[in-house]
């Protein structure tokens, strides 16, 4: 079951954040996808702009899904931020995770796992991925600016 949490600040800038528990399932994706898109209308983004967002956030959960666990049992939270000047994205997950080292863009290191990452960051003005601070799972946070 999934569950969506939104809370709306009113402060001198428009703040809003959405906060998605999806089950770590293929299948359950979409949602994530589907709140990028309603967030989208409190702040009109380009076709181009939200396409790639939608991408680059299917890589991420896909990541999550995939790598951090292998049965299927868990939950991937997706945090969307969207503030004046950027949207924040962060996917989040308490599983295994996945080992990753930062690529020198050889095509030889574009393997499964590893092209979804370069998806994201080519994408994204701001990318971050590591563990979370609790010390398990792992945690993915990209930014796009807002023109």
């Amino acid at each position: 079951m999934a569950s969506v949490a939104v809370a709306d600040r009113q402060d001198d800038v428009k703040h809003a954040s959405i906060r998605l528990t999806i089950p770590a399932k293929p299948e359950y994706i979409t949602l994530s996808r589907l709140a990028l898109t309603g967030l989208s209308r409190l702040r009109p983004l380009s076709e181009e702009t939200l396409a790639d967002l939608k991408l680059a956030l299917t890589e991420a959960c896909t990541n999550s899904v995939r790598h951090a666990y292998p049965d299927g049992d868990g939950v991937v939270e997706i945090v969307y931020e969207l503030r004046p000047d950027r949207l924040v994205i962060e996917v989040c997950d308490i599983g295994r995770g996945f080992d990753y080292s930062e690529s020198n863009g050889g095509e030889d290191e574009l393997v499964e796992g590893g092209l979804g990452i370069a998806i994201i960051r080519a994408l994204a003005d701001e990318f971050e991925l590591g563990e979370r601070e609790s010390g398990q799972g792992s945690r993915l946070r990209f930014v796009k600016l807002l023109g």
